[in-house]
């Protein structure tokens, strides 16, 4: 397996990066870290979006700043064969906020909006369509128009209220091929097994741990247990069916993987903060 730390290209006097990314490939890169923030908009599309400890359905319109060494994934599920994922991803050098410039008054909003995004910062789909434009014009322009749209784009980033975290507790993963390797490997025992019974020992075995070793591993990595991680990534999967098709609860309850409908409930409500048929209505609402 390669490994997860992905380096960005830079010519030696650029602060930054702007890439059009439309190669699924590209786009469905394992999960990764690098020195660099990175401001990724997705206009249309659906899939996981992994950032630290967090996993979560992702729609049109997604736009999140992810911190530096922040490990992320953003995982397509679009349903047309033939569509090609698209994005618009900006990758900005550590050294970007500690340009003379930079320190000055003026961009102190912006210096405070890159030290939260080590937390990991998710705009609302409605911050998101009011950029769009911006956004989709970047990798269009020349360099020094390229910056100046690019500052233009943080400081209104920097100034809505109109956002959340996906790492509430933060998230600080040991820089370690080897762990993160583990953690892919997991990822993919899940994604192949979510629908049947996964016990502990089972995805430990995947990794070369007893059950014991790799509980305080994954805690320790990642934040949470692996059964909070396991359901949460569960509820993903129900979410996609809740909006993706008409099958009633029940039915979606057992394809994503929960053997208890009550559990199931339980489990949507601490996740979602919401029961799976209001979620499904309240996604109904938005395309209206």
């Amino acid at each position: 397996m390669k490994p997860n730390y992905k380096p960005i290209p830079f010519d030696e006097s650029n602060l930054f990066n702007v890439v059009f990314q439309e190669n699924k490939k590209e786009f469905d890169y394992p999960w990764h870290y690098h020195q660099e923030y990175e401001l990724i908009y997705i206009p249309s599309g659906q899939g996981l979006r992994y950032v630290g400890n967090s996993v979560e359905n992702y729609f049109n319109d997604d736009l999140v700043l992810v911190g530096s060494n922040l490990p992320h994934c953003w995982i397509d599920e679009t349903h047309q064969e033939k569509r090609t994922p698209k994005a618009i991803v900006v990758y900005l050098k550590e050294e970007f906020s500690d340009k003379a410039w930079m320190q000055s008054y003026e961009f102190k909003a912006i210096r405070n909006l890159l030290e939260l995004s080590n937390k990991g910062i998710k705009f609302n789909p409605a911050v998101a369509a009011r950029l769009k434009e911006k956004c989709l014009e970047l990798p269009k322009l020349p360099p020094l128009q390229k910056l100046i749209l690019l500052i233009e784009i943080l400081q209104e980033l920097s100034q809505s209220t109109e956002y959340s975290f996906l790492c509430e507790q933060g998230f600080s993963c040991e820089l370690n091929n080897f762990h993160n390797e583990r953690i892919n490997t997991v990822y993919k025992y899940i994604d192949a097994h979510y629908q049947g019974k996964i016990s502990l020992g089972d995805v430990a075995a995947q990794v070369y741990m007893s059950p014991e070793y790799f509980s305080r591993f994954f805690s320790k990595v990642m934040k949470k247990t692996f059964f909070e991680f396991l359901n949460e990534y569960k509820i993903s999967k129900a979410c996609k069916l809740l909006i993706d098709t008409d099958k009633q609860i029940g039915e979606i309850c057992y394809d994503s993987g929960f053997e208890s409908i009550p559990f199931f409930y339980r489990q949507f409500k601490k996740f979602k903060n919401c029961q799976p048929k209001q979620y499904r209505i309240n996604h109904l609402k938005a395309l209206n």
